[in-house]
């Protein structure tokens, strides 16, 4: 009787993150292509990379394995070789949105806290760089879980659905493995973004003190100030996507750790009756729902981005209007 509800918010849930997370990175993606917000190269790079692999994640992990599995269990997606594919690719492309998240915070941090850094540091080039090593490691990093899965049933030979191998839990080098993959993904990048907005934003702030002081002895009065007001805004996009990474991150991260100290297993299967299933599953809701939430952060404090939003709306608007009307 508890189980069917709670089903049917996950048959519901997936869908409309889906349907809400796929247009709005997509939208995000062509907005910032084009290179018309106003926004420095060496950002766009990292906003256009971080909106991609939001895009992958809601393709790989919330389309072709939460909804398909869902909707359709026993299709070909299901067996076991391409469900340990799929395991492999969905964990390596919600890594890199989040190491891309922290790419662009030390970006952030060494533009407004490292002059000298600055200039060899924050340019495309760099930019490039530092995103094609970010999501190559990433890949690597989850390659081995295709290596952890192995066949929950075997029907007319052919192995369906993926369940973790005992010696995952048992085998000391699965559960360093299990360890270093969990603190390099939530624990150090929890750690990382906190500490690098903790600097930068100290940073922008004593700045801010100090043009207040020198505009108070220069004017003698305190005026707007459009320096400070961008650094408002900076400061605001800073927490804006720090926070909700932390919060929609916690309960994922404190999954992991209360598997590994209670000394249990990871839920495997809907069918599970034990409520560490639900925990964990919506652990994963929340983790997936950060893949939605960055293109409307970067809509509510970007106003160029807002404005091209709109207006793109509007040429969607036209469009539908016109083909009605023939």
């Amino acid at each position: 009787m508890h189980e069917l509800p709670k089903g049917l918010i996950f048959a519901i849930y997936y869908p409309v993150l889906a349907a809400i997370g796929l247009p709005a990175n997509l939208a995000v993606v062509a907005i910032l292509s084009q290179n018309s917000c106003g926004l420095s190269r060496c950002i766009t790079y990292y906003l256009v990379s971080m909106a991609v692999t939001d895009l992958l994640v809601m393709i790989t992990a919330v389309i072709l394995n939460r909804i398909v599995g869902i909707y359709s269990p026993s299709s070909f997606l299901s067996i076991t070789p391409v469900c340990s594919f799929r395991t492999a690719v969905n964990m390596a492309v919600i890594d890199n949105s989040a190491w891309l998240t922290i790419a662009f915070t030390f970006d952030r941090f060494v533009a407004i806290s490292c002059q000298n850094l600055k200039a060899t540091y924050c340019t495309k080039k760099v930019a490039a760089w530092v995103i094609g090593v970010v999501s190559t490691l990433c890949c690597m990093k989850n390659s081995f879980l295709y290596f952890v899965l192995e066949p929950r049933y075997e029907i007319n030979s052919i192995p369906w659905f993926c369940s973790i191998k005992e010696i995952y839990y048992t085998s000391s080098a699965w559960a360093a493995y299990d360890w270093i993959r969990s603190i390099l993904n939530p624990c150090l990048p929890f750690i990382l973004i906190l500490l690098l907005n903790v600097l930068t934003i100290r940073r922008i702030l004593s700045a801010n003190r100090a043009r207040r002081r020198l505009q108070l002895q220069s004017n003698g009065e305190n005026q707007c100030d459009p320096e400070v007001e961008k650094r408002r805004k900076s400061i605001i996009l800073l927490f804006s996507i720090s926070g909700t990474f932390i919060l929609l991150y916690l309960l994922f991260f404190l999954n992991i750790l209360y598997v590994r100290a209670a000394n249990i297993t990871y839920s495997s299967g809907s069918t599970s009756r034990y409520s560490m299933f639900y925990l964990e599953q919506t652990g994963y809701m929340l983790q997936l729902l950060s893949s939605c939430i960055n293109p409307f952060i970067y809509a509510v404090t970007q106003s160029k981005i807002r404005d091209e939003l709109k207006h793109g709306v509007r040429f969607a608007l036209n469009i539908l209007i016109n083909i009605f009307k023939d």
